[in-house]
C-alpha cells in the first residue's frame, strides 16, 4: 500500500501544480478613492437633472463615450423630471452609500444638494458639478464646475432678439424653474441685454414655465394677453421653448411674435428651419458630458483642475444652421 500512496500523491500534486499554472495571474492594486469594490477600475456615477429631455440624452452619450475612451465604468441615473429635487438627493445618497469612485452631478437646486455632496466628500468620494451651479467653492467643496457660461449664453439670446426688433418694442421672458441655477443665470443674461436698449420694455419676467413642455404651454397660454402686446419672447431651456412654440402656434402668433429659445431637439430644429423660431442658443451637451467625466477621472488621479470649465454655446439661426460648426453641435 505504501508503494501506491507515494505515486498517487505525486500525481495529485503534479495535477494541482499544472492546474494552478494555467490560471491568469492578477496583481491586486490598492483600492481607489470612493471604496470601489473592483480596485482595478473606476466606477463613476453620472446624475443628471432629468432623463427625458433630448439635452440629457446627449449628455449621457458624451459621458458614456468618455467611459469607453478612458476604460472606466459609467452608471447613469437621475430623476425622470426636472422638478424632483428630493428624488435626486436620494440618488446621490444611494451612490454615496454604494461607495462609487466619484460622482458627476447636475444639481436640480443650488442649495438643496449642498449637504448630500458634502456627505459624499466626507466619504472621500470625488464630485464634479456640471451644467448647473451648486453653492460652494470649486476646488474645495467639489473638484470643478463644468458648464456653459450661462449668463453669457442668455445675453446672446437677448442681444439677438434686440437686434431682430431694431432695439425697440416689448418682450416677454418665460422663466423655467425657481432654484435652477443654470436657467437663473440665462434669464439674468437675457435681462442684462434687453436693459441695454432704452426703447425696449419687459412686459413679464416673473412667471415660471414648469418642468415639462405641457406645463410651459399652459403657462404661455395664461400669458397670452401680454404676449399679444409683445414683439418678442425668450425661453431659457428646451421644454419652456417647446411649450411656448406650441402656444404661439395655437394662438396664431407665429410670425407676429419672434421666439428666441434655448437648447436643441428635433422639433425645435425643425421649427427653426421653418422660420417659426427666430433663433436658438445651443450648448454642447455631448461635450459637456464627456468633459465632466474626464475631469472627474483626472481629479481622482490627482490632476490639478481649473475651478471652472466653460463648454461654450452658439447662437443658431436659419442662416448658420448648415455651417460645419453648427451641424457638428447638432449631431
Amino acid at each position: 500500500m505504501r508503494r501506491l500512496i507515494l505515486p498517487v500523491f505525486l500525481c495529485g500534486l503534479l495535477a494541482f501544480s499544472t492546474s494552478c499554472s494555467e490560471r491568469p495571474t492578477t496583481v491586486k492594486k490598492a483600492p481607489l478613492p470612493g471604496g470601489n469594490k473592483d480596485p482595478l477600475r473606476l466606477r463613476l456615477a453620472v446624475i443628471p437633472k432629468g432623463t427625458t429631455h433630448v439635452f440629457w440624452k446627449s449628455v449621457e452619450r458624451g459621458a458614456k463615450k468618455a467611459g469607453e475612451d478612458l476604460d472606466i465604468d459609467i452608471v447613469w441615473k437621475g430623476p425622470i423630471t426636472e422638478n424632483d429635487a428630493a428624488g435626486q438627493i436620494q440618488v446621490v445618497q444611494q451612490f454615496t452609500a454604494d461607495g462609487v469612485s466619484g460622482i458627476v452631478l447636475a444639481p436640480l437646486d443650488h442649495q438643496a444638494l449642498v449637504n448630500p455632496v458634502k456627505a459624499a466628500r466626507e466619504k472621500n468620494i470625488h464630485v464634479v458639478i456640471f451644467d448647473s451651479a451648486l453653492d460652494g467653492e470649486a476646488g474645495k467643496d467639489f473638484a470643478t464646475f463644468v458648464a456653459t457660461n450661462n449668463r453669457q449664453a442668455g445675453k446672446l439670446g437677448g442681444q439677438h432678439l434686440a437686434e431682430l426688433l431694431g432695439g425697440k418694442g416689448n418682450v416677454v421672458l418665460l422663466r423655467y424653474l425657481a432654484g435652477s441655477a443654470s436657467t437663473d443665470e440665462r434669464e439674468k443674461g437675457f435681462l442684462d441685454a434687453i436693459a441695454q436698449n432704452k426703447e425696449m420694455k419687459v412686459l413679464v419676467d416673473n412667471k415660471y414655465a414648469g418642468a415639462t413642455g405641457e406645463e410651459a404651454k399652459t403657462q404661455a397660454l395664461n400669458l397670452l394677453d401680454q404676449i399679444k402686446e409683445a414683439q418678442g419672447v425668450f425661453c431659457p431651456n428646451e421644454s419652456s421653448t417647446f411649450g411656448m412654440l406650441i402656444a404661439l402656434r395655437q394662438s396664431n402668433l407665429i410670425g407676429k411674435v419672434k421666439l428666441v429659445g434655448f437648447d436643441a431637439s428635433p422639433p425645435l430644429i425643425e421649427a427653426l428651419r421653418n422660420g417659426e423660431i427666430a433663433a436658438l442658443v445651443v450648448q454642447d451637451p455631448t461635450g459637456m458630458g464627456y468633459k465632466a467625466v474626464q475631469a472627474l477621472a483626472d481629479s481622482i488621479r490627482g490632476v490639478k483642475l481649473e475651478p471652472i470649465m466653460d463648454t461654450g454655446a452658439v447662437l443658431v439661426t436659419k442662416q448658420n444652421i448648415e455651417t460645419e460648426q453648427v451641424k457638428k453641435l447638432l449631431e
